[in-house]
């Protein structure tokens, strides 16, 4: 006799053999991710027994937080495949960076280029505590730069929650928006979990990412969905194929 419960997949069940992962923190040392190499080797290979074919890590770059660089980023990356070179051959590491959304941001875009996932793709993210001011001068002056803006996990912040039309403005200032795929099983709570599920069933979402910190984040992986729409997550996912 068929069940009409069916059983929600893990979220682990969900991921391709050729996903592509563009959001993760496992370069050893620069920031709230990796701390040792030892930690890189764990999460690197969590994600190959994932199916992960390609990482593009993205360490924070945050002035006084994270005060990264282009050359801290290549130097952690250099490090990673140089004390993991077993690891670095099953998958394809590449670096970017997740740019907070600041005027230090705004002086580093005059002085230098960015690091990009791909052409001219950017990861960006906010504070959780509130918005910039100057949020969409932000967003405008770094178009003009000639980025094209990826937000990450715009389920996690708290203040859009009562204002769903924010998020729909942002996409129509240029946004695309990157899934934190750890909201699908409830990690960040049951409000993450919700407006993940809402920009899902509004397919408001154009890409996905692991967010990758540490060992909590890869046994995560292994809950099961409490969202809704997952074919819409299934198909989301299915777009990291762009940055292959």
């Amino acid at each position: 006799m068929l069940s009409f419960f069916k059983t929600k997949p893990k979220l682990s069940e969900l991921i391709p053999t050729n996903y592509v992962d563009i959001h993760s923190h496992i370069l050893p040392g620069i920031d709230d991710g990796a701390q040792q190499i030892e930690d890189s080797k764990f999460l690197l290979e969590s994600m190959i027994s994932y199916g992960f074919s390609k990482v593009i890590t993205t360490p924070h770059t945050m002035k006084n937080v994270w005060d990264n660089t282009t050359n801290t980023i290549i130097a952690a990356h250099q490090k990673t495949q140089t004390e993991l070179p077993s690891l670095t051959k099953q998958v394809d590491l590449q670096h970017a960076s997740e740019y907070f959304l600041d005027e230090n941001l705004m002086q580093q875009i005059q002085q230098e280029k960015l690091l990009t996932l791909k052409d001219n793709f950017i990861l960006i993210e906010m504070s959780y505590l509130n918005a910039p001011i100057q949020l969409y001068d932000f967003l405008f002056e770094l178009q003009l730069k000639g980025y094209q803006l990826i937000l990450a996990h715009p389920e996690r912040y708290t203040y859009f929650h009562s204002n769903k039309k924010e998020f729909a403005k942002l996409k129509k200032a240029g946004c695309l928006f990157q899934l934190n795929l750890l909201a699908t099983v409830g990690y960040y709570g049951k409000n993450a979990s919700e407006i993940a599920d809402y920009l899902l069933k509004e397919k408001l979402y154009d890409f996905v990412g692991s967010d990758f910190h540490h060992k909590n984040h890869v046994a995560a992986f292994q809950n099961k969905l409490i969202i809704k729409n997952n074919q819409i997550l299934e198909e989301t996912i299915a777009k990291n194929v762009f940055f292959k």
